[in-house]
């Protein structure tokens, strides 16, 4: 077993090798402690109580509390902002799953394709979303959806790097099956969506995708945004 170090144990060595100098210590506390007027006892008493309150509650606890009120201070984008990033998002997986259907995949590459380009903010977009759809009454369904997203992302990662390594149990067909999971997903959270919104984001999500030398001028303000953003 290892040993802890405590920074509350400098004062038992001191004693224990120098015990005039500790107990000279103590009678000056004592006297300190002593000449203190009944005003500043008490505000020490009030600040020891207070202490001991603060390291009874759980650190998580505590964490917990302050990122919620950071979330709920936190003011995010219009909707419209995010559903053009997480609609490319899911277009970047479906060309990711072609991509495995080639003979020999280079999954190092394909790896790097999940944290580029769109996908690469995909965990904040969806999740902005999904507080949207929250605030509709959707939040379950939408959060689930999320979850859900997430973690298909981070099982077809790991069978990437698998495979990187020449795994014979990561089979293409078990990444494809977690790229279909993460789709439908992204689909489930986009049907919370306000249609009006979903249908001017998939005309954003369009334009982006036109190859550049057969694309038109781009005149919309917002497609520019979203080009300047991406």
């Amino acid at each position: 077993m290892s040993e802890s170090v405590s920074f509350f144990g400098s004062t038992p060595f001191l004693r224990s090798r120098h015990p005039n100098v500790a107990s000279k210590s103590n009678q000056c506390s004592r006297v300190k402690c002593a000449s203190l007027p009944p005003k500043a006892r008490e505000s020490r008493r009030l600040f020891s109580v207070s202490l001991l309150f603060l390291l009874s509650i759980p650190k998580n606890a505590v964490a917990a509390s302050i990122f919620d009120k950071y979330v709920k201070r936190k003011k995010l984008d219009p909707l419209e902002a995010y559903v053009p990033a997480v609609i490319l998002s899911q277009l970047q997986f479906k060309d990711l799953g072609k991509t495995l259907e080639v003979d020999q995949p280079q999954y190092a590459a394909c790896r790097s394709i999940l944290r580029s380009g769109p996908a690469a903010s995909l965990r904040v977009n969806i999740r902005a979303v999904a507080q949207y759809a929250s605030d509709g009454g959707l939040g379950k369904t939408a959060f689930s959806d999320v979850d859900q997203c997430l973690r298909a992302l981070e099982e077809l990662d790991s069978l990437l790097l698998h495979a990187s390594r020449k795994d014979p149990e990561a089979s293409v067909e078990s990444m494809k099956a977690k790229i279909g999971i993460a789709v439908d997903a992204l689909d489930s959270l986009l049907q919370t969506v306000p249609s009006d919104v979903l249908e001017q984001g998939k005309s954003i999500a369009d334009a982006y995708r036109i190859p550049e030398d057969v694309a038109p001028e781009v005149s919309d303000p917002e497609i520019k945004q979203l080009e300047s953003i991406l």
